[in-house]
């Protein structure tokens, strides 16, 4: 199947090209700005469905809406009518179609060339009205007020907000994709107007406040809720907007006599994971908890966990080293320390199932 793409090199562009070179025996035509308007033809004759997302969105001359957007959709319906073949069209409208300016006019005029061909002969077309759409690649000032923000945080810059509460209709890039390639595999004849779900809504200073989150979470190690939804979303584009200089970044370092200790990250409700070395011989914990858990892993060493129930006395030990992925719980109520017994350095991973409060630790000195 060959597909083509026009605005290949723009935001969306770049990302449905990326995904369509992943399906294999999918091949991609390009067209882009700067591709004479004769090699149009020849790209669609060959073309089994176009993806047709050229367009103006902020160009220097508002004539050019109307020359991109509308005139170039125009074009490209006559190629397909004069091939003589019904060749599925994809088009990527706007929200702003609805609207009385120059990008809403052109916007139309391309849905309403769209719907006469497809009128005419019965060519397959689906249209959407996309709201703003955000992802990794979307061009700060440009594309999107989600890139804007993102990009200049991410560079230590500051952001303008002239209404707080203005409320932004968003959907995001990856879902915009798995729905394009759902369309073409469902296309039938005639004009079918669809939806990208899940559309977000969020206000302007909600959104500058959770980018901003997202900055800080290197420096307070809490991060945010970003495995599902638009935080997810959100924060993938924030991270893409990162200058390579600001791909790592360090953490405290806490060292004793028995080593060193490293937290890494921390979670709002679900914890924190940290990691700790021992020298040989050194003793760690010697405390009890009240509610508290952890989780530890040797992943380097050899070590003995020893255990004291608190009230009983009863005792117990584990013993278990970097060459057997095991994880030892330390349980509430009972004492616990953890000593290097190997002639190595020790290396421990650590996840406590709470961040630590120095007010309220849950964490009493004890020996086992």
């Amino acid at each position: 199947m060959r597909v083509l793409v026009t605005g290949s090199r723009g935001f969306i562009g770049k990302n449905l090209v990326v995904r369509f070179g992943e399906i294999p025996g999918l091949e991609i035509l390009r067209f882009d700005r700067d591709d004479a308007l004769s090699s149009l033809v020849d790209k669609v004759c060959r073309a089994d469905a176009v993806v047709h997302l050229a367009g103006e969105n902020r160009p220097k001359d508002v004539a050019d809406f109307l020359h991109v957007n509308a005139e170039l959709t125009k074009t490209l319906c006559a190629v397909v009518q004069a091939t003589g073949r019904k060749i599925p069209i994809i088009l990527a409208s706007s929200i702003q179609a609805d609207l009385d300016n120059p990008y809403g006019q052109s916007k139309r005029v391309a849905e309403q060339a769209v719907e006469q061909l497809a009128s005419q002969i019965g060519n397959p077309a689906v249209i959407y009205r996309l709201p703003n759409v955000f992802g990794k690649w979307c061009k700060p000032n440009y594309n999107s007020v989600v890139a804007t923000f993102c990009h200049r945080i991410a560079h230590d810059l500051p952001i303008e907000i002239n209404n707080s509460a203005t409320q932004l209709r968003l959907v995001y890039v990856d879902d915009v994709l798995v729905e394009f390639l759902r369309a073409l595999e469902s296309m039938r004849e005639g004009v079918t107007w669809r939806e990208v779900t899940p559309e977000y809504r969020i206000t302007l200073g909600e959104l500058a406040a959770q980018i901003m989150a997202f900055k800080n979470c290197r420096s307070t190690l809490v991060s945010e809720r970003v495995g599902a939804g638009l935080v997810r979303a959100l924060y993938a584009t924030y991270i893409s907007c990162l200058p390579p200089s600001k791909f790592a970044y360090d953490l405290p370092r806490y060292v004793d006599e028995r080593g060193i200790f490293v937290e890494m990250l921390k979670t709002p409700d679900c914890g924190q994971f940290s990691y700790f070395t021992a020298h040989p011989g050194a003793t760690r914990g010697e405390h009890y908890h009240h509610s508290k858990t952890e989780k530890f892993l040797v992943i380097k060493g050899a070590a003995r966990f020893g255990f004291r129930h608190i009230v009983d006395n009863e005792i117990y030990e584990v013993f278990t080293s970097g060459d057997v992925p095991r994880v030892v719980e330390t349980v509430p109520g009972w004492a616990h320390d953890i000593t290097n017994v190997g002639e190595d350095e020790m290396i421990v991973l650590l996840w406590a199932n709470e961040i630590f409060d120095h007010d309220r630790t849950d964490t009493i000195r004890c020996k086992v």
